[in-house]
């Protein structure tokens, strides 16, 4: 444990907060949950090699000789997109479900409803079972994109808040590297008329489902969801545990009262929340609909920056610059360890040291050089993508460029887009209505992927590579111009303290509001004392805070 301590003081702003919330309790339940991000990078990963295998080909008539080259295009894009379209509606689901249930139990009945998923798809022998399976198995993986980053932001401390829940955005590329590897070996290992080349990768899912639910069982639910349900003395139990504190400690007695203040406020000027009534704030509350909608801009822009389609196309693209036969596979696995390293160094290193903003820019920067040379490439050689074309001197050594550069657009991803994706959602929304917000904002996050998923292989063809490319570097540029305008720096702030921020006139928050509105929660307040910076209360004045705002809560639940 003091390695991990070491590291953070080194990393991170630890100061003022106790060494005891740095726990292997806490590290656990980072690690559960973050790791859950695989889930959904695993079936982008290898579904990509997969269907590129003949044993699949020829079960699911990808090689029917009667189909046209558009057809048997819609067919591939239908198979590979299924899982994106399933999980639209698991998105949604999942707005239900952690609310009802709460974050631990739904994840435990993700995981059983994943096998059963990953069974029928195994056995399938007709389209229709595996479009089915594929289906069920997206519902699963939606929830997954609302459970992990809404857990992990509500029991990290904020000092490491966009650590853990990179943790769950770089899993999704370790699931990739690993499923991406698994169909190289496959491919190398078993015979090409085996249907065993694509049923092992799909099986080995079950195990992963299986290590996340044993995972499940020994961590504790979140916090927060406990207060918003009514159980506020076990919400003080669970944290204490959590963070290594007694239950009495100043800062679990603050973070408490914070969270029920922030509950009771809302309460107050909204009265009681039903999910019809939450899902109108989000666009009829001025500083909510501010937030829901730099969210979803956040997740149009990001998709058709097409880095997510190049992941699951990335077989089909790197034959577009000369690499052939199962070369095509070992590159798309070198695209998931190069993804899966970034977005940890993007993780360990970058999102909490140099804050949301930087990061994004720094990612985008280096994710428009790379799209735009690849663009340039194939503008400038055409006759790259012909199957028949061997590319000499100089072209080759710009095919090479262009193949590095197309693992370029992955380390801008991961170090940007990927990383702001999960965390300002959960960042940003109040506790009332960050479930359905976050639900909201991940089924229009796979909305969008859906529909760049299945547009790619049309785009290939109708704008030409080269314009797909410069395509996505335009997104990029106004991504720039976005981050830079509408984003606020919300990096080491509590989440509590978010509303004040996004209070501000909206002209203001993006290039301002960090400055405009410090954290004044009573978190930032203990933090402040101990360097010497700011009086607070003291520990009496805590617990007489907890007490008023926990009798207030009471009487306006009627208690």
């Amino acid at each position: 444990m003091a390695v991990f301590k070491n590291f953070f003081s080194k990393f991170y702003n630890t100061a003022g907060a106790p060494p005891e919330i740095f726990n292997r309790t806490l590290y656990f339940a980072i690690f559960v949950f973050g790791i859950l991000g695989c889930a959904r990078g695993y079936d982008e990963g290898y579904i990509g090699g997969i269907v590129t295998k003949s044993s699949f080909k020829n079960q699911f008539g990808l090689n029917d000789p009667t189909k046209t080259a558009t057809e048997l295009a819609n067919l591939k894009s239908n198979i590979t997109s299924m899982v994106i379209l399933g999980s639209i509606g698991g998105s949604l689901l999942a707005m239900y479900f952690v609310d009802k249930f709460g974050r631990i139990r739904t994840l435990q009945g993700v995981c059983a409803g994943w096998i059963v998923a990953v069974v029928i798809q195994i056995t399938s022998k007709k389209i229709g079972q595996l479009y089915v399976g594929r289906l069920m198995e997206g519902l699963c993986i939606g929830q997954t994109v609302v459970i992990g980053p809404c857990y992990l932001s509500e029991i990290a401390p904020k000092n490491i808040r966009g650590l853990a829940n990179c943790i769950f955005a770089g899993a999704v590329y370790f699931g990739s590297f690993m499923s991406n590897f698994i169909n190289y070996g496959c491919a190398l290992h078993m015979p090409a008329s085996s249907s065993k080349q694509w049923v092992v990768p799909t099986a080995i899912k079950i195990v992963i489902a299986g290590l996340l639910l044993v995972g499940s069982f020994l961590c504790h639910e979140s916090p927060r969801w406990l207060v918003k349900s009514g159980n506020v003395e076990k919400s003080g139990l669970v944290l204490s545990k959590i963070r290594h504190l007694p239950e009495d400690h100043p800062y679990i007695l603050s973070e408490v009262s914070d969270i029920q203040e922030q509950l009771y406020v809302e309460k107050e000027a909204t009265g009681k929340v039903s999910k019809l009534k939450a899902l109108k704030e989000l666009f009829f509350v001025k500083s909510i609909r501010y937030r829901i909608l730099l969210a979803l801009s956040a997740q149009i822009l990001g998709q058709w920056s097409c880095a997510g389609s190049i992941t699951v196309y990335m077989p089909e693209l790197v034959a577009l610059v000369g690499v052939r036969g199962t070369k095509k596979l070992l590159y798309s696995a070198i695209l998931g360890v190069v993804k899966f390293s970034s977005a940890y160094i993007g993780a360990f290193f970058v999102i909490d040291f140099l804050g949301r903003k930087k990061a994004l820019y720094l990612g985008m920067t280096i994710q428009f050089l790379a799209t735009l040379y690849v663009a340039l490439f194939f503008q400038i050689v055409p006759q790259a993508t012909d199957d028949d074309y061997t590319m000499t001197g100089s072209k080759k050594h710009a095919g090479v460029g262009a193949l590095a550069m197309l693992f370029m657009t992955g380390v801008g991803w991961t170090l940007g887009w990927n990383s702001i994706q999960y965390l300002i959602n959960s960042e940003m929304l109040p506790l009332g209505v960050r479930n359905i917000g976050t639900a909201l904002i991940m089924a229009f996050h796979f909305a969008n992927q859906y529909g760049n998923t299945k547009a790619l292989p049309t785009m290939l063809i109708s704008l030409t590579p080269a314009g797909t490319f410069f395509f996505a570097s335009a997104v990029l540029l106004l991504g720039l111009f976005w981050a830079w305008f509408f984003l606020p720096e919300i990096a080491g702030r509590s989440l509590e303290s978010m509303e004040d921020l996004f209070d501000l006139p909206w002209y203001v928050i993006g290039r301002k509001g960090a400055k405009l509105c410090p954290d004044n929660s009573g978190i930032a307040h203990i933090r402040e004392a101990e360097e010497g910076n700011l009086d607070i209360k003291s520990e009496q004045d805590f617990v007489e805070n907890v007490s008023q705002v926990s009798v207030e809560y009471d009487l306006e639940k009627g208690v």
